[in-house]
């Protein structure tokens, strides 16, 4: 194994205390407009611009062309799924919220490095580095529309933009919080996929399928950035929609998203992952929770570890220790990396007591504060 990253507190969210830009928070302004075309129809949405690139949310049929040309693909031109049931449009309302959470984030990234932000300086390696991300936006934009158009067909107001707080300074810390977030999502698009199948809803596994390989193209390419080997294991860690519908939340600023309530997700209380520059053998790992506006027994509490395509490993919390005075439980646990070869990404979830989990949805119906998220390579 190569070097550790570590990644904790309220899932995504611990990586550094600026944002990559100098504002996150521009106001909304009203816009009422109709797009013709199947995938970029358009409907009343907030303008976020030019937080928002190329018109988006609701891009001319010209700006589509445009991120088309960038995105070296085009839009699906097949009829789109309709009549889903309910956890299929779940699906795409998660998969419209995130695209739209990446789209901010690739296209602010983007801006830094092209104006040499302090940070964001990249010497030779810039052109490259900005042909690359310049695709990458492209991709994440169409992936935006093109989920935002399943809803639509499906007689579902589109998800709406958010407004976001990037906790990172510069363009290390920029990538790594890019590799983090696309191993929860490739999780998630495995969850997703497992929720058609198991509804009979054929039609959308095979367009998601195409998503899963892109963002393992777009991973790839971070983890060369980061000196890693490009696989991280040979079975990605997979997770489910709460997981990930948390990790991104913990990212949006609160209060800015104007329609997140139609997404009926649970959203979990944070895991801090206390320990720093965790390492490849076993060790032990400190953890903590608020006590705030939770009752529960800390005395029937379990860790439970969701690695590749493995059981979750479930651990009993043991002393446990509360500061009273300011409402926070923490404790430490053995987690057993060498023992279980645990490459890769962890989700980590503190749940009502178990001694077994069939798998990651099984965690997740289980499930208090979580995730915690620990990357080692």
């Amino acid at each position: 194994m190569r070097a550790s990253i570590y990644y904790g507190t309220a899932a995504l969210a611990t990586l550094a205390c600026a944002s990559p830009t100098s504002s996150l928070s521009p106001p909304y302004h009203e816009r009422n407009e109709h797009k013709g075309g199947s995938y970029w129809e358009g409907d009343s949405f907030k303008d976020l611009s030019p937080y928002l690139p190329d018109g988006l949310p609701t891009p001319s049929i010209e700006q589509i062309n445009e991120i088309q040309s960038r995105a070296h693909g085009t839009l699906p031109n097949t009829t789109l799924p309709s009549q889903l049931s309910n956890d299929g449009i779940t699906n795409f309302k998660l998969i419209a919220f995130n695209e739209l959470f990446e789209v901010v984030f690739f296209f602010e990234l983007l801006q830094n490095i092209t104006n040499n932000v302090d940070g964001y300086e990249l010497g030779e390696a810039r052109d490259e580095i900005l042909e690359d991300l310049t695709i990458i936006l492209a991709v994440e934009e169409l992936h935006a529309l093109g989920a935002n158009a399943i809803l639509r067909e499906n007689g579902v107001d589109p998800i709406e933009p958010c407004r976001y707080n990037f906790p990172v300074s510069d363009y290390k810390a920029a990538i790594t919080l890019a590799a983090t977030f696309t191993d929860v999502v490739l999780g998630a698009l495995q969850d997703m996929n497992d929720i058609f199948a198991q509804n009979a809803e054929n039609g959308p596994v095979r367009l998601i399928s195409s998503v899963i390989g892109n963002e393992g193209e777009q991973e790839s390419l971070f983890r060369i950035i980061q000196k890693k080997t490009t696989p991280a294991q040979p079975f990605l860690t997979t997770s489910t929609r709460e997981f990930a519908f948390t990790a991104v939340n913990s990212l949006v600023v609160p209060g800015s998203c104007p329609n997140i309530g139609e997404i009926p997700l649970q959203i979990f209380k944070p895991l801090n992952v206390l320990t720093q520059d965790i390492g490849p053998m076993t060790k032990e790992i400190q953890f903590s929770f608020s006590l705030q506006d939770v009752d529960v027994d800390l005395d029937a509490l379990s860790l439970v570890l969701i690695n590749a395509q493995n059981k979750p490993i479930v651990k009993k919390l043991e002393n446990i220790e509360v500061d009273h005075d300011h409402g926070v439980a923490t404790f430490a646990a053995d987690c057993a990396f060498n023992e279980s070869l645990f490459y890769g990404l962890t989700f980590t979830a503190v749940t009502h007591s178990a001694s077994f989990f069939k798998d990651a949805g099984d965690v997740a119906k289980k499930t208090i504060f979580g995730p915690g998220l620990i990357e080692i390579d």
